[in-house]
């Protein structure tokens, strides 16, 4: 490999590894989405030893970027933010270029990915994170004297985050992982998606000179290009990553765990993966406006092509003419829905084998096919099934990441539970609900809680507020650890662990649990929260 001067200009195929830009022997191109033709220029394909110099920098940087600050960290995070603001249309014309999504859906995505960085830096400045816990010393108690015990949160070390295909900006280079982790203290290692590279760079250039604006150590951030799986099993695999935050394939999550899992010092995965987010269509919300869900089911099953991780891909309803109106307008939108390109030629190849295979279980019919999709595109379908063939054929309930759903017809009430209680791990379930519906709701309501991470009434799931209550997770399959969540305030939790100090003396103790509180923080003092200094 070899190293040049950096700058945040333009797009130059390099690695990013701190402050230095990087090129290797191999290299690799970014494929216009809608067209396939290659786009310039080439990408330095990083490997072994762009892996072995940008942890070492990470864990380098760690004990200094792990102890900075609430104002400093939060300056540095709304830097970046700041930063990405300013490339300008430049980002989105390569998003577009790269991925096939529309404007509007790239500048709604990078005005999450900064509203985010922003959202982390306000939670640092008001350190609930650090959960700065101290019991005085009881030298009098009896019958035994209790220690001074004071405890905080610590960053865990170098994380390790991968860029998703189906989100170029929010769940990627600076997206909610590398957000989180940031502001958790951990210096991040992005291996960048390969099939937007450009605009990774472009996001990592904006990074790293917040890194350097705010005189933080060069190792805080760096960037690895690279198309191959041998470049994420070895970062997974070196030492200093103490965590991964994953956004993709159920297989590509299961196989970097199984990684992490075999290294001498097991690491977590934080994987979202797959999920098909059922939604319940309940009996009177069904009669008194099936054509409006169906309208409202299409629009969100076909948003970006289908290629969302929340996308509601299984429907379920009691069989009879609502039902079955419902599907009859449903799938009218299909057939009048225009294909949409999807992000590569592979997610598109997979999608078309799926739906195909899907279509050939037994007790599967094709509703509906939408039109005939040009170069890059598929077209959206709506299969239907019973819940008997669902209930013994558990593979109806697989992702087919695109804009395709099952509907499932159920003979009552009893066979809607059955259904939920078959289902895997979900990020979301929805319930369409009218007043007379409650009732069947409230039984199913727990049910769901159990399934997913989010339960929601009367809305599409293709939609996940960045904000303080948000859980984007969910019990596994659609997460590793259903404890967590990879969107909203939350998120920085996977990259903290707590420590307990006992009987330190107090130039020794850490600034958050100093007596003099000189980072001005909320603290629980003897079980009593005490407000931040000020407010």
């Amino acid at each position: 490999m070899s190293k040049q001067p950096h700058g945040n200009a333009a797009i130059r195929g390099t690695a990013l590894i701190g402050e230095a830009d990087v090129t290797t022997s191999e290299t690799f191109r970014a494929v216009d989405a809608a067209t396939g033709a290659a786009l310039d220029p080439a990408f330095a394909s990083a490997g072994a030893g762009e892996v072995e110099a940008a942890c070492a920098l990470a864990e380098a940087a760690f004990p200094s970027f792990s102890e900075t600050d609430p104002g400093t960290r939060a300056d540095f995070l709304e830097a970046a933010a700041a930063a990405i603001a300013d490339l300008g249309p430049a980002l989105i014309e390569r998003a577009m270029a790269e991925t096939g999504l529309p404007q509007a859906r790239l500048e709604g995505e990078r005005g999450r990915t900064i509203g985010q960085l922003r959202l982390f830096a306000n939670l640092v400045r008001s350190g609930e994170w650090v959960q700065a816990t101290i019991d005085p010393a009881q030298h009098k108690r009896q019958p035994l004297p209790r220690p001074d015990l004071r405890r905080r949160h610590v960053a865990l070390g170098p994380v390790a985050v991968f860029g998703a295909s189906n989100f170029p900006l929010a769940f990627s280079v600076a997206g909610g992982d590398t957000a989180s982790a940031l502001a958790a203290g951990c210096p991040v290692v992005v291996k960048g998606h390969p099939a937007h590279p450009g605009t990774g760079e472009l996001v990592a250039r904006a990074v790293r000179s917040a890194v350097a604006a705010s005189g933080l150590h060069a190792g805080v951030f760096s960037y690895l290009p690279g198309p191959s799986n041998a470049l994420g099993t070895a970062l997974v695999a070196d030492p200093r990553i103490k965590a991964v935050g994953f956004t993709g394939s159920r297989g590509g999550g299961l196989a970097l765990m199984r990684v992490a899992a075999a290294r001498p010092e097991p690491i977590p995965v934080y994987a979202e993966m797959s999920a098909v987010n059922p939604v319940l269509l309940l009996p009177a919300a069904l009669r008194a406006r099936g054509a409006a869900l169906a309208t409202g089911f299409v629009q969100s099953l076909t948003m970006g092509a289908g290629q969302f991780c929340t996308n509601p891909g299984l429907l379920i309803g009691i069989a009879g003419p609502e039902l079955d109106a419902f599907a009859e307008a449903a799938g009218a939108a299909i057939r009048e829905s225009a294909p949409h390109t999807m992000l590569t030629a592979d997610i598109r190849a997979r999608f078309e084998s799926a739906v195909a295979a899907m279509a050939e279980r037994p007790g599967v019919t094709v509703a509906a096919r939408g039109a005939k999709a040009g170069p890059g595109g598929a077209p959206a379908a709506l299969l239907r099934t019973e819940a008997r063939h669902l209930l013994a054929d558990p593979s109806l309930t697989e992702e087919m990441f695109g804009p395709a759903g099952i509907l499932v017809a159920t003979t009552d009430a009893a066979e809607i539970t059955r259904v939920i209680a078959s289902l895997g791990g979900q990020l979301t379930a929805t319930l369409h609900l009218d007043p007379e519906d409650e009732p069947l709701a409230a039984a199913l309501v727990p049910l769901l809680a159990r399934k997913a991470g989010r339960v929601l009434a009367n809305g599409w799931p293709t939609g996940v507020e960045v904000c303080h209550a948000m859980v984007h997770g969910g019990p596994f399959p659609a997460t590793s650890d259903g404890r967590t969540t990879s969107v909203g305030t939350l998120a920085i939790e996977r990259f903290l662990r707590p420590v307990c100090y006992q009987d330190l003396p107090e130039a020794l103790l850490p600034q958050p649990l100093r007596s003099d509180n000189p980072w001005h923080l909320a603290r629980r003092i003897d079980g009593v929260l005490e407000p931040q200094p000020g407010r």
